[in-house]
């Protein structure tokens, strides 16, 4: 039997498989709110026999955005757009859905990737003043961020768990705590990002706490039965950094705090990064993770091909395996997947008709 197409628990949340649709940022919101494009996106991408889809980083407030056109959950405007959406989807799909909550910091006020990327000033159309740990610019681009004092940093807490009850209210099955790719939790987890001396600064336990209060607040926000995990990067790939030894002490603390999954990634912190991408280049940190912790183990990073999932499973590597651009490219990987290693899955419906004859056997109906 195939690994990659068995069950597996996310706490409260059971999956029908193992293949992740990791959170893909479209840019392609109205004030926060999902657009068509949105719908024909998630639509799609909630027919492709995933055991899990995950929405893209939505920010917790309007500064948290990466850029003007990313999702938030912070107004009832948005949260009736989105429910709007979830519905349509829900109609014709039973796959679980969640939700990636975030905040960009210094990372945010930035343009579109196909109308150039970089930094929008505050003072220019589409642009605002960000936030960080301290007040330390992303690059030469980016403005100086302001630094949150305590009042802040209680209002990021009260954001966090705002949008959070909003994902319970849409009905989402799983909420997912962005502290990677060099967004705002994970700036004040980096030494590269956070100067600051107070509780949240200096040592390892202190550039932890707002990433542990956080999860805390959003786990005590919501019911049992919703699933609340973390994104992380393992590492900075810049010399004196956040590092894996690091991301060890935090997983461990997020285990302990009753994190039903950790989805490990790299980097995004620092421009200087040097990362040594490669098939499968950020598995030895989820693995090295996973030999530490309890809870289930998400894999990402150009893990692209069928057998090399199944291998990353059977491997003892990860619990489950997380596509992002993969599935862009072939939205219907899972069934590809699924034709590859003998294993079957439920199509919608009205997609039954097209099974190959080479494949034949691999689509179950539903019960």
């Amino acid at each position: 039997m195939s690994l990659l197409f068995s069950p597996l628990s996310l706490g409260p949340l059971e999956l029908s498989n193992r293949i992740v649709i990791a959170p893909m940022c479209q840019y392609s919101a109205q004030d926060g709110r999902v657009s068509d494009w949105h719908h024909i996106h998630l639509g799609n991408l909630a027919l492709s026999g995933a055991g899990l889809l995950i929405l893209e980083a939505t920010a917790v407030e309007s500064r948290g955005r990466i850029s003007h056109a990313d999702l938030g959950l912070w107004n009832d405007d948005q949260e009736s757009a989105l429910a709007a959406l979830l519905a349509s989807v829900r109609r014709w799909s039973p796959m679980p859905l969640g939700i990636q909550l975030a905040h960009a910091g210094r990372k945010a006020s930035t343009r579109r990737p196909w109308d150039g990327g970089g930094a929008i000033a505050a003072d220019q159309p589409d642009g605002w003043t960000t936030v960080s740990a301290s007040a330390q610019a992303y690059d030469e681009h980016h403005g100086v961020p302001i630094a949150l004092d305590a009042d802040g940093i209680d209002a990021l807490v009260a954001d966090f768990v705002q949008a959070a009850k909003r994902a319970e209210r849409l009905g989402l099955d799983l909420i997912e705590i962005h502290a990677a790719h060099g967004y705002l939790l994970h700036q004040f987890l980096s030494p590269l990002s956070n100067a600051r001396e107070d509780e949240y600064g200096g040592s390892l336990e202190n550039r932890m706490r707002l990433v542990l209060r956080v999860f805390d607040a959003v786990r005590a926000a919501v019911s049992p039965s919703i699933a609340v995990g973390a994104r992380i990067s393992a590492t900075d790939w810049v010399e004196g950094g956040w590092d894996l030894e690091q991301s060890l002490a935090l997983a461990r603390a997020l285990d302990a705090h009753g994190c039903h999954f950790i989805h490990v990634s790299s980097g995004g912190l620092d421009p200087r990064q040097a990362i040594a991408a490669g098939p499968g280049y950020q598995l030895p940190f989820a693995e090295a993770i996973k030999a530490q912790v309890r809870m289930p183990v998400i894999a990402v990073g150009l893990i692209t091909q069928p057998r090399q999932a199944e291998a990353v499973l059977a491997n003892g590597q990860s619990d489950a395996v997380a596509l992002a651009r993969g599935i862009l490219y072939d939205p219907r990987w899972p069934w590809h997947a699924a034709a590859e290693l003998g294993a079957t899955l439920v199509p919608a419906p009205q997609f039954l008709r097209c099974e190959p004859q080479e494949a034949r056997g691999v689509f179950a109906r539903r019960a």
